[in-house]
């Protein structure tokens, strides 16, 4: 069967930049093992098959769509750039300037804006489906060090230090003191696996404070050998763990704060996410993702 699908450039407002995803439309009649194998087939960092929606709305929401996401090697129930991506690419389609919809994840339901900033590009923000939480107690300094091939003096900055969240998806989040020291941080085979090895996934998000860009406050990287991912160029999921971080860490007072994340500069892929989150009585009470997405290439797949 011919299946049309299209491929953007996610977390970026240009093409050949940003995090790549392959987004299949008309996925009806593929099963689990079908899609895995397609997923494969693209070798993205994550793959999005999109069907009809099993519920009609949710109040006066539409339900846009129901999303299956897989990296090359496993399915996930929630991904931050699928997420974006699909949400353009589907306002697009419809021909909206702006619109509101839901996209039914694994994870649950996913409540989405989307506004057109071009022909082929627009912005889209989503509320995160689950707030996060913390899924037990980071590593140490020296066994996070030796998995990323650092000193354990370059591990921690202020009152950051080794910390386990989940948004949805469950990292190490791994917070290192400079700069250059993330651009030097490496998956060191056995170590990686035996330090970040708790979850089903080992995955580990390294930041710093320091940035490239102007105006922007953290600078990470995300490394999930075990996904099929030796380095991803954005990865919204982990930014949805990551505000754990950000509330364990900084302490933001009430009200609404906005930070600009960057992540894939050293793959030669520039990516910036944007994280809000929502603070009262001293709890979070929402968080968003937001980020733009451009159309890059489109096809048949014959599956």
């Amino acid at each position: 069967m011919a299946r049309r699908y299209k491929v953007l450039d996610v977390f970026t407002d240009r093409v050949l930049a940003g995090n790549p995803l392959a987004v299949v439309l008309d996925a009806e009649g593929l099963d689990t093992a079908a899609m895995q194998a397609i997923a494969r087939e693209f070798n993205l960092s994550e793959t999005v098959f999109v069907s009809a929606p099993k519920a009609a709305a949710s109040g006066d929401v539409t339900h846009r769509a129901r999303l299956r996401i897989f990296t090359p090697g496993r399915e996930l129930p929630f991904a931050g750039h699928p997420t974006v991506g699909t949400a353009v690419l589907l306002g697009l389609m419809d021909g909206d300037g702006m619109a509101e919809f839901i996209l039914e994840e694994a994870v649950g339901p996913v409540h989405c804006s989307f506004a057109r900033i071009g022909a082929e590009a627009g912005n889209a923000r989503f509320a995160l489906p689950r707030l996060p939480s913390a899924w037990g107690e980071g590593v140490g300094a020296a066994e996070a060090a030796a998995a990323l091939s650092l000193d354990p003096a370059e591990i921690g900055f202020d009152a950051h230090r080794p910390s386990r969240f989940t948004g949805g998806v469950a990292y190490d989040l791994v917070p290192v003191a400079s700069l250059e020291a993330v651009k030097r941080a490496r998956p060191r085979g056995e170590a990686f696996d035996a330090a970040f090895g708790a979850s089903d996934h080992p995955a580990a998000y390294v930041y710093a404070r320091q940035t490239v860009g102007a105006g922007h406050h953290y600078h990470a990287r995300m490394f999930a050998p075990g996904m099929g991912v030796a380095e991803d160029p954005a990865t919204g999921s982990a930014v949805a763990a990551f505000a754990g971080a950000i509330l364990a860490f900084e302490r933001p007072g009430d009200g609404e704060h906005r930070f600009v994340i960057e992540q894939g500069y050293e793959m030669g892929r520039p990516s910036i996410i944007g994280l809000t989150l929502t603070l009262k009585g001293g709890a979070l009470t929402a968080a968003a993702i937001d980020g733009g997405a451009v159309i890059v290439a489109e096809g048949t797949l014959h599956a």
